[in-house]
């Protein structure tokens, strides 16, 4: 059930990232033959059952279907604050680093980065950093976590941790937002329920093409009222589907299918860390805890440009800058496809 599609083919192995991911013959059997509607008007019947199902798995009472997890994150800040607004954040977090500038751009707010170990932020740093009203100060609104931490090397955030700064940001204040774009990873991974890990949050995001496997989409869940406004603020940023149950139907297999399977990417992603650290002048940064897999590859004496070249001359692709290669494990990604990912870096950067 889980082997590639046999209608597209690779000349390498894609270890670059989760999104490399392809349907499978079943997911595009159960896309083909779904049932659609309006979903605009609200009448798609598998766009529908899509975010009732993705809503009871993350603990919320309503979601929304949308095109990606940057566009779900966007809305919810957007759905959340005003202009002039602060946000907190993870000075690595996804929403600074790699979503455009859209804070800024589509909610005119301004991200206040912040420190902290594995992703998390801890609660005496957020206390130490919003500030209490003044009219010279922007309005501190908003704090936006991220579990799994992509930059952070696909670090876990426990309950317990989310639980105490999220506690500190509601005595300041503060609604809380949760980028969980890899959170069943992360359930998967600490063996807590999804909507244990949200409970802590007024919004939640869920990618569903990643390791999930489904083609397209992201899901935006959160209270019914949120919902709401998010619902408009997805017609405002160009979101809104008309027959989108075809592509929600991917995320509806995989939210039925591929769920606890993600347990063999993060055991692949163990594997992986085990054989490239094998290799002289090779670096964990840091040992994974989920699917992603950093390297440090400075010892080699290889730049990054050079290794991840030398990699895909020996059929192997990875991503990352600099000296940090990203390696990341998912559905298309095998055992035997990892051993041939290890002999490869052997022979590459030796």
């Amino acid at each position: 059930m889980y082997t590639s599609s046999a209608t597209t083919n690779r000349s390498f192995l894609d270890f670059s990232s989760d999104t490399a991911t392809r349907p499978t013959d079943p997911m595009r059997q159960f896309m083909a033959f779904a049932p659609v509607g309006d979903d605009q008007r609200g009448e798609d019947p598998t766009v529908n059952e899509l975010q009732e199902t993705a809503a009871t798995l993350l603990g919320k009472p309503a979601a929304l279907f949308l095109p990606s997890s940057t566009m779900a994150n966007q809305i919810a800040i957007r759905a959340q604050t005003r202009p002039g607004d602060e946000v907190y954040c993870h000075e690595f977090a996804h929403i600074r680093l790699y979503e455009g500038g859209g804070p800024a751009l589509l909610s005119g707010v301004q991200l206040c980065p912040l420190p902290g170990n594995s992703g998390n932020i801890a609660p005496d740093a957020l206390r130490g950093t919003v500030r209490p009203y003044d009219p010279h100060y922007a309005r501190p609104r908003l704090l936006c976590l991220e579990n799994t931490n992509n930059h952070m090397g696909g670090t876990v955030l426990s309950h317990e941790a989310t639980s105490k700064v999220t506690d500190a940001a509601r005595d300041l204040g503060l609604t809380c937002h949760l980028d969980g774009s890899r959170l069943l990873n992360a359930a998967v991974a600490s063996g807590v329920f999804a909507s244990v890990l949200a409970a802590p949050f007024e919004s939640v995001t869920l990618c569903l093409s990643k390791g999930l496997g489904a083609p397209v989409g992201a899901i935006l869940a959160g209270e019914e009222a949120f919902i709401t406004e998010a619902r408009h603020w997805k017609h405002v940023f160009g979101g809104a589907m008309r027959q989108a149950g075809i592509i929600a139907a991917g995320g509806l297999f995989a939210l039925r299918h591929n769920i606890e399977r993600l347990a063999e990417d993060n055991s692949n992603a163990q594997k992986l860390a085990h054989g490239l650290a094998q290799i002289p002048g090779v670096r964990l940064d840091p040992a994974p805890e989920t699917n992603l897999l950093f390297v440090n590859i400075a010892g080699t004496g290889l730049s990054g440009d050079e290794a991840q070249a030398r990699l895909l001359e020996r059929g192997i692709r990875c991503s990352g800058g600099g000296e940090r290669l990203r390696f990341v494990t998912h559905l298309d990604v095998s055992a035997a496809d990892v051993d041939a990912a290890i002999a490869a870096a052997k022979d590459a950067w030796r």
